[in-house]
């Protein structure tokens, strides 16, 4: 047999171009065809996904907003090493005074620490979840100086120190009268500073202490060696004494490193419970959109196979519905989202709310995956369908 000739060849492929372009703009109508024929259904599947995208961000963004803030707020304060009770961690030395605070004149005496300063750390949960700092003042200013946006420091035993944030969220102003937490009487705002030392709300340590019943104790010591490369030296020097030598010492820096999710207990397991939760609903919402959709469109698809349509045609005409639908439902949700961070920075400015791009990559792709997903099924017993029957459906 002759072969086809250069001419006859490129007339072929020329066809095939034009036959899959044109099969292809002839399904992608099908696809926004069927979308826009039930708008009901598919408006609700759009927002189904789009609260699954909400869910997976405004959970991750709440929960890495507060590890990263309480290592930014910590690693504002300006200490270099941190000192804290026998068998505290990151989590029992925010609460409680359990151990002397003359312990930072002890700290203080020794070679190349330039301060020590006791402070009580108070975790509270009344309104928000927030940790109240009980300080000496002229230690804690000697780590890192307050920058003071209005007022000044402690003079009265009820006067408190709060930060930008604080006061903006609070709509508080200094000379007001404030309550905390969840203590008895109200406390006169003193001095305003910029977010970053540590807590949002300072009292006196010996105040604080006393609404803990703790009025001479701390729950942690701050050191500023006078040089970091002498850091390991104080850490040897602290361990050296006999009374100190059960005490848990270790480097801001070492500090930071640990506050990750990784060594957080169970913070990833209850974002992987959460994004599980938000993939189902997902799931569910595309698996009967999609379901629905094929057994309601029963008689179309027989013409379609009749008309020659193959089995992966019909696959991909209701797997490209639901992904479409998808985009839809993580464009909305990305949308609100971001919304919800606008809404949270003017109303609830203490509760970060930390977004990144990485999880917004993460939580459309999660999102789109479930999608999928959930349209699998739909789609081969779509495919599956035989033309007569099909035809023949009323």
């Amino acid at each position: 047999m002759k072969a086809p000739s250069g001419a006859l060849r490129r007339f072929r492929f020329v066809t095939l171009i034009f036959w899959a372009q044109f099969c292809k703009k002839t399904m992608n109508k099908l696809v926004v065809g069927n979308i826009l024929y039930r708008p009901v259904r598919s408006a609700i599947s759009v927002f189904a996904v789009a609260i699954e995208v909400i869910m997976i961000l405004s959970i991750v963004a709440i929960m890495m907003g507060q590890v990263t803030n309480a290592a930014n707020q910590t690693g504002g304060i300006g200490a270099d090493i941190m000192v804290q009770p026998p068998n505290a961690s990151m989590i029992t030395a925010m609460g409680g005074a359990p151990v002397p605070a003359a312990i930072s004149s002890v700290l203080a005496k020794m070679p190349h620490i330039a301060v020590a300063s006791p402070v009580i750390l108070d975790l509270t949960t009344a309104g928000a979840v927030q940790t109240i700092y009980g300080i000496e003042y002229d230690s804690f200013n000697a780590l890192k100086p307050f920058q003071y946006l209005a007022g000044a420091p402690f003079k009265e035993p009820n006067d408190v120190i709060v930060d930008d944030l604080y006061a903006r969220g609070h709509h508080t102003n200094v000379g007001d009268w404030i309550k905390v937490a969840n203590f008895a009487g109200t406390y006169h705002v003193c001095g305003i500073v910029e977010h970053g030392k540590g807590g949002r709300v300072f009292l006196e340590r010996e105040v604080l202490g006393s609404l803990l019943g703790t009025p001479h104790n701390a729950s942690i010591f701050y050191v500023r060696s006078d040089n970091q490369a002498n850091e390991q030296a104080i850490i040897h020097e602290i361990l050296a004494n006999p009374n100190l030598s059960t005490y848990h010492v270790q480097t801001l820096e070492e500090w930071m490193s640990m506050m990750t999710p990784e060594h957080l207990p169970g913070f990833n397991t209850a974002l992987h419970v959460v994004i599980g939760i938000a993939v189902i609903i997902g799931f569910l919402a595309i698996f009967q959109s999609m379901y629905t959709a094929v057994m309601e469109r029963t008689r179309e698809i027989g013409i379609l196979k009749s008309l020659g349509a193959s089995k992966a045609y019909v696959m991909n005409l209701v797997l490209r519905e639901a992904v479409l639908v998808a985009i839809c439902g993580i464009l909305l949700g990305t949308l609100l989202t971001q919304a919800i961070r606008v809404f949270m920075g003017a109303h609830f400015a203490t509760t970060p709310f930390l977004i990144s791009n990485q999880w917004r990559f993460q939580g459309a792709g999660i999102a789109l995956a479930g999608s999928v997903l959930g349209a699998l099924y739909p789609a081969w017993k779509a495919s599956r369908k035989d033309p007569i029957d099909a035809l023949a459906y009323e």
